[in-house]
């Protein structure tokens, strides 16, 4: 997580853009995410140079060449005159990362940025962010993704629009959960900044580096073909786009797409894994609705709209690993248990990992759980695997301090894991344990109703109390020392 440092860094580089002329929360917002761009590519430009010095071989494959090395963060921001300054990166900067994704513009890096605007108003505003961005210290990629965690969060309408980041140490767990091969194809259909897009690559780029480089076909595929995002908003999309590309993933698939309202023909059946934590908390008109998701379920509620369009996007054999409000859990509408019967009878439900209701601080404080299931379009499911996650690794307050997470108390998340990976071992877990496993029939039999307080069994602790008798007369000495110590301060006073 951020520290209070960095917090505090970022937060007088935020006050400077509005004190200098920048009000509007996402464009200070945009412009940061450039700057953070540009001084990330130097850094990868460094390592390369770092590389070719250690083999002593030329890189190949330049970020900078060798007319371009003043247009390096390293280089200009020990410029001494802002205007000169100011002027290289309007006029060259800005329009080299422009310029990444390909002349042709085919490319979706090139296609959100075509629209980018350079909008630091003054020099000296632009002198003065540069110095304050270089002074933040972000060499650990955990933290430039907390870095824009953080400034989302600024946004006064973050927890309305969902336009908040999902905790990076929770997207791991998922991300862990599902392990990606490299041959999936995988979807989150409302990507923002791309986070589980980003930690997916990883995942590969660390299990199965030799599959996804092993020729130029594979390199292609990864680049190409296995990353996909949807976003309606400009922004996030071109946040998404830069923060996979200094991820290693050149030319992602994240389209401007509206997941919910349009029609999704092309994309219907394609993935074989999607991770997602979609915004759930609002309604659409039957009228703005795509009508493939209405024939799944006839709801207005995002939350039950975003599941019907993961079944829609998934083929045969998909899995999925999707955050939902617990609400979708137990609710008592029709669309509610229509859709939990789905998952259930219709198709596969792997598990499910109840969150406490402080991951999403300061944010939210909704309940949450972690919904793991695959699209068979057959049935499947047996016994569905449920975990009591208690804890994250940080507090549950609005401050999300890191705990020590060598402590089980403080931190579930490698048990859930380990717990997720050996489900086989699941079996004779009693309900009162962290984990366990419920049979499909009890959960039909319930309505299909999927909150674990439904089926764990808490172990009450017999407490023996004194007799009737004893307390009184306690109760009797008690007051007797009273009344004594009243009598002494009376004549204390006399």
């Amino acid at each position: 997580m951020i520290t209070g440092t960095i917090k505090t860094q970022v937060d007088r580089i935020w006050d400077a853009f509005w004190s200098g002329g920048i009000s509007n929360p996402m464009e200070v917002i945009e412009q940061m995410t450039y700057l953070l761009f540009i001084k990330r590519l130097d850094e990868m430009q460094t390592l390369k140079d770092k590389k070719a010095a250690r083999t002593r071989k030329p890189d190949e494959d330049p970020i900078f060449n060798s007319k371009q090395q003043k247009l390096r963060w390293s280089v200009f921001r020990q410029m001494g005159d802002a205007a000169e300054l100011y002027k290289l990166v309007a006029e060259r900067v800005f329009p080299f990362i422009k310029s990444l994704g390909g002349a042709d513009g085919e490319s979706a890096y090139a296609s959100h940025m075509k629209d980018a605007r350079f909008t630091i108003p003054t020099p000296a505003l632009l002198a003065k962010v540069v110095d304050m961005l270089d002074a933040v210290q972000m060499e650990d990629r955990d933290t430039k993704g907390d870095v824009y965690e953080y400034m989302l969060g600024k946004i006064a309408t973050a927890g309305q629009n969902g336009q908040f980041r999902t905790p990076r140490h929770i997207i791991k767990l998922m991300v862990d959960m599902m392990a990606p091969k490299s041959m999936d194809v995988i979807c989150d259909p409302a990507c923002g900044t791309a986070g589980f897009l980003v930690a997916a690559a990883e995942y590969l780029d660390q299990h199965h580096r030799d599959e996804i480089y092993a020729d130029k076909k594979a390199i292609r595929r990864f680049n190409h073909d296995t990353f996909h995002g949807f976003d309606f908003d400009s922004t996030m999309l071109r946040i998404g786009a830069m923060n996979m590309m200094l991820h290693g993933v050149d030319d992602p698939a994240i389209e401007n797409r509206d997941s919910l309202s349009e029609s999704h023909a092309g994309v219907e059946e394609r993935f074989s894994l999607i991770l997602a934590n979609p915004p759930f908390a609002g309604s659409l008109d039957y009228e703005s609705t795509a009508k493939d998701l209405q024939a799944i379920v006839k709801t207005k509620k995002t939350e039950l709209l975003f599941l019907a369009l993961f079944l829609r996007l998934l083929k045969a054999g998909g899995r999925a690993a999707v955050i939902v409000p617990d609400g979708v859990l137990f609710g008592s509408s029709k669309a509610h248990k229509e859709l939990r019967r789905m998952l259930v009878d219709d198709h596969k439900l792997d598990g499910i990992v109840s969150m406490p209701s402080g991951v999403f601080r300061p944010y939210a404080g909704v309940s949450t759980a972690i919904l793991l299931f695959t699209k068979t379009n057959s049935g499947g499911t047996d016994n569905v695997w449920f975990y009591d996650m208690q804890a994250d690794g940080y507090s549950l307050d609005d401050k999300r301090n890191e705990l020590d997470a060598g402590k089980h108390e403080n931190n579930n998340l490698p048990d859930v894991i380990k717990r997720w990976q050996h489900r086989d071992k699941e079996a004779k877990r009693a309900r009162t344990e962290q984990s366990f496993l419920v049979p499909k029939a009890e959960i039909a039999g319930n309505d299909y109703d999927l909150s674990i307080n439904r089926y764990k069994k808490v172990v009450y602790e017999e407490v023996k109390h004194e007799s009737p008798r004893v307390i009184l007369a306690n109760l009797r000495h008690l007051e007797a020392e009273i009344m004594q110590g009243m009598e002494e301060l009376e004549g204390m006073l006399k």
